[in-house]
């Protein structure tokens, strides 16, 4: 699709959100906000506020930043109210993490609205979003994951006893996540029962649903990128990994995010390459397997017997600077800039309707 004669192709950057992952969206918003075309692309930023008001944001990639421990970006909800069918927007980038963004919410609203976009459309999105139902997803599809149990409230109120049961049974020391969740938020690991509780109830602050995972001792933690093309065919960046160097036990929201020294990105993975080979193949029978499209990062555990296990997809992975997605297809030869544009051309030139 070509943008109408006479003027540029209008793209919506659509951040921020009502998620816990929110100032991580709003920091994504400017990465982008800065890489952006501006001689191809006529940009208009629509941030979502904690509340959920819709507002016509600053174009201004410095006011999205993080720029210490507690100074998180977020979108001013009392800026000039946004309605996307009075804008006359080509395609939307929505930048959303987590719910209510992430997780098909509003790919059905753009759906509805015959508005192309990037990325995933609801039923991926909502998959992906949902760790129980891509395991079971991913499961039907004859690949590997953690084993684990799904817990909701309701039975963690009414079954507590059982569910220790069920922990036990699959042994510690267990990962504790909101089942809808990201950047790490909500996450704990529990070395036994005494520790379960806490972590449940810190899980459970962020989402109803939590699932309680087998820890994968000993395993390497390595990335995939994947991207798919208008003729349907996937290519899969090099593999990344991620080394804890400091005193984060895991790659937590602040390993992540905050403390540089925290954590050592490795791109590309030091792997052999029937490793590597075997990695980006099952990355894209995974990205196949949950329906994606566009885009999708693909985290994997390297166990120490060289097995593979699937850990989750994300359907739009982080864009900030610390992010492994664009880092990873640098390396393979695909910069920022580039990167962006190709997710917008692929929005543009995919059919509206059903597909």
């Amino acid at each position: 699709m070509n943008a109408p004669t006479g003027r540029r192709i209008r793209v919506a950057v659509v951040f921020g959100g009502r998620s816990s992952e929110h100032a991580i969206s709003c920091v994504t918003a400017g990465s982008v906000l800065q890489a952006i075309d501006r001689e191809k692309y006529d940009v208009v930023p629509i941030g979502i506020a904690t509340d959920g008001r819709w507002v016509l944001e600053a174009d201004d990639p410095a006011r999205h930043r993080i720029t210490g421990p507690g100074q998180l970006p977020s979108v001013d909800g009392d800026r000039a109210p946004a309605v996307l069918g009075d804008l006359d927007v080509d395609v939307v980038f929505p930048l959303l993490h987590g719910p209510w963004g992430e997780d098909g919410t509003i790919q059905g609203l753009l759906e509805m609205s015959d508005v192309r976009y990037v990325g995933s459309g609801v039923l991926a999105s909502a998959v992906c979003m949902d760790k129980a139902f891509m395991k079971i997803a991913l499961q039907a599809a004859g690949l590997p994951v953690m084993p684990g149990i799904t817990v909701t409230a309701r039975e963690w109120a009414d079954q507590e006893v059982s569910v220790h049961t069920r922990c036990e049974e699959l042994g510690y020391p267990l990962f504790v996540k909101p089942a809808r969740g990201g950047s790490s938020i909500g996450i704990a690991k529990a070395h036994g029962r005494d520790e379960l509780a806490a972590a449940i109830e810190g899980a459970l602050a962020h989402d109803p649903k939590v699932i309680i995972e087998v820890s994968a001792e000993g395993a390497r933690e390595i990335e995939c990128g994947v991207l798919d093309s208008s003729d349907g065919s996937v290519e899969v960046s090099v593999p990344a990994e991620i080394r804890i160097t400091g005193d984060h036990e895991f790659y937590d929201f602040e390993a992540k995010y905050l403390p540089e020294e925290a954590t050592q990105l490795d791109v590309p993975a030091l792997l052999d390459e029937e490793t590597m080979l075997r990695m980006q193949g099952l990355a894209a029978d995974a990205f196949r397997a949950a329906g994606c499209e566009g885009l999708a990062r693909v985290d994997f555990f390297l166990m120490p017997d060289g097995s593979l296990v699937v850990n989750e997809l994300n359907t739009m992975p982080g864009f900030t600077p610390l992010s492994m997605f664009p880092q990873m297809w640098a390396a393979t030869g695909v910069p920022y800039g580039d990167l962006v544009d190709r997710l917008l051309t692929l929005a543009l030139d995919r059919p509206t309707g059903l597909r």
